[in-house]
């Protein structure tokens, strides 16, 4: 008897094309999704294998346009990152792919759905929080926390093992044992080998983008586009290619970035749940899209304006898509927060790309007027006069003045 119907987000990978076998082996009948979300895949491929390991049905969503202008953009508006150095990519993609699934799973009148996320990982959050905000009442299958299934299969080996007895296809090797996640935005790289933070990682693992050593000795140049923030053009100023659809314009920015060695990091990084690890990852157009961002901000946005999205909108907006609240009352309140911040952040700005590096050299804009030549310039007077510094100083030194004759007179 049935245990029930489970919507699978699935991957076509070793976890859960096993999950998929494993699941069948419960009793529960189940039905593949796979999201669209730009990785490179033969999603033809992956729809044949799911069926013939014992999907009832595939669903493959073709997601790349909500995910650039929903998240991505957004992301960029944001300047989002996490503890410095990781631009998201993987938090990115999950609420859009959540968001199909329980759209999904309500259509096909699943009781559960499932995912092939770690028990020790942030996806496994990131997952579950969207689907109970989406769908209060659904009930989540998480076979890596459930004691059947891990003590099975207590390493990637056992599920290697697992494969080629029920004949499930992997594209994973022993030689190989790294897991990758990729979508548009990027690919992450961890466990096997590179769960060893001291291992420098093999030139053949990184897939998307050429090593940087190796890129052209030409520098390629472009100019972006910005209107209230989002990247609305972009122009390649060696051959003229232009992209203007959001899409396109994206992932033609992947392209230039990949040739050019850019998005490449390397990092260990603090999951939601606790515990430290280390992860390589490619991000290459949204490496230049920060970068280009963050550069236009400094001619267009105003300072307070600046200083408060920099402390609250940026690392709260980033925080909460590490840890999954995307669907979230705080979310709903920092997108209109972030989007107002950007009304001003309009005009185009020049960029070079060689060997790694994102090289900002130069920018414009024609509709905000923040930055005064003749006000900024050492050798025009402009509208401030030198003289006025002076009280400027003198208020600002009061307060100082005051703890100087304190702590230094103590001292003498």
């Amino acid at each position: 008897m049935s245990q029930g119907r489970v919507l699978l987000a699935y991957s076509g990978g070793l976890d859960t094309s096993c999950i998929l076998v494993w699941l069948k082996e419960q009793g529960y009948d189940v039905i593949a999704y796979m999201a669209n979300i730009g990785q490179e895949e033969d999603f033809e491929a992956a729809r044949e294998k799911a069926l013939k390991i014992g999907a009832e049905k595939v669903y493959i969503e073709d997601l790349r346009q909500v995910f650039v202008d929903e998240l991505i953009f957004p992301a960029i508006q944001a300047n989002a990152i996490y503890e410095n150095v990781y631009l998201l990519g993987t938090s990115l993609a999950r609420p859009v792919i959540a968001r199909s699934q329980i759209e999904i799973a309500i259509k096909e009148n699943c009781q559960f759905v499932s995912h092939g996320c770690t028990g020790k990982g942030n996806d496994q959050v990131r997952f579950e929080l969207a689907y109970y905000a989406l769908k209060p009442d659904i009930k989540v299958i998480a076979p890596w926390r459930i004691p059947e299934f891990y003590e099975r299969f207590p390493g990637r080996q056992s599920l290697l093992d697992y494969a080629a007895q029920k004949d499930i296809p992997v594209f994973q090797t022993k030689s190989k044992p790294w897991s990758t996640d990729e979508n548009l935005f990027h690919i992450s790289y961890e466990a096997g080998i590179l769960e060893d933070p001291n291992t420098t990682p093999p030139k053949d693992m990184w897939k998307l983008t050429v090593d940087p050593e190796d890129a052209p000795n030409t520098p390629e140049r472009i100019t972006i586009t910005f209107k209230s923030g989002i990247p609305i053009k972009v122009v390649n100023n060696g051959d003229g290619t232009t992209e203007t659809d959001s899409l396109n314009l994206f992932t033609y920015l992947n392209t230039i970035a990949r040739r050019n060695g850019i998005g490449r990091i390397d990092i260990v990084e603090n999951r939601f749940i606790g515990i430290k690890s280390r992860g390589c990852y490619e991000t290459p157009g949204g490496t230049i899209l920060r970068a280009a961002h963050i550069d236009l901000e400094g001619l267009t946005l105003d300072r307070q304006v600046r200083a408060l999205r920099d402390q609250f909108i940026t690392p709260q907006f980033s925080q909460l898509l590490y840890n999954g609240q995307y669907f979230s009352p705080e979310r709903e309140f920092l997108s209109a927060s972030l989007e107002a911040s950007q009304k001003s952040v309009n005009g185009e700005v020049k960029l070079k790309l060689y060997k790694g590096s994102v090289i900002i050299e130069g920018r414009k804009s024609d509709t905000e007027k923040l930055y005064d030549m003749e006000e900024s310039s050492m050798d025009v007077q402009g509208g401030l006069s030198p003289a006025d510094s002076e009280g400027f100083i003198k208020i600002q030194s009061i307060r100082l003045k005051k703890w100087g004759e304190t702590a230094f007179s103590n001292k003498s």
